[in-house]
């Protein structure tokens, strides 16, 4: 008799939980005031906006890097990357969540938060904010 090998799979990171893990990604490089707003009731393209920012277009390129390399490394898939060469307003689009990283001034021109008002703010656990761990 051959003993069977007890195999376990790996639960999918979705909804909420999978905004906070990207959200993790970005805090390991000191991302700046990290907002998630949820858009589902709001709208149909996807669930979640993560809102964050770096101090300059260097800081932006180092955020957006350690999202996309540490999505890769947690096999979260991503359907596309924005990059534009000024590095003001980098995103990652996951189809239910949107990571957008700005720079300070850009953040502030384009006014997301504001054109998005309407939709609840997920609060962001002590945890994730003072454990980058998540």
């Amino acid at each position: 008799m051959v003993a069977k090998k007890k195999v376990t799979l790996k639960k999918a990171v979705v909804g909420k939980d999978k905004a906070l893990k990207i959200l993790s990604f970005a805090l390991q490089k000191k991302a700046k005031d990290p907002v998630i707003i949820d858009i589902r009731n709001l709208s149909h393209f996807c669930d979640y906006f993560i809102l964050c920012s770096g101090t300059s277009q260097r800081h932006v390129r180092a955020i957006y890097g350690e999202v996309v390399k540490s999505s890769k490394k947690n096999k979260i898939d991503i359907h596309h990357c924005e990059d534009d060469s000024s590095s003001s307003w980098l995103l990652v689009d996951y189809f239910d969540i949107i990571i957008h990283i700005f720079t300070e001034e850009s953040r502030e021109f384009y006014g997301i938060e504001r054109l998005w008002r309407e939709a609840k703010r997920i609060r962001i656990p002590k945890k994730i904010l003072d454990d980058t761990k998540y």
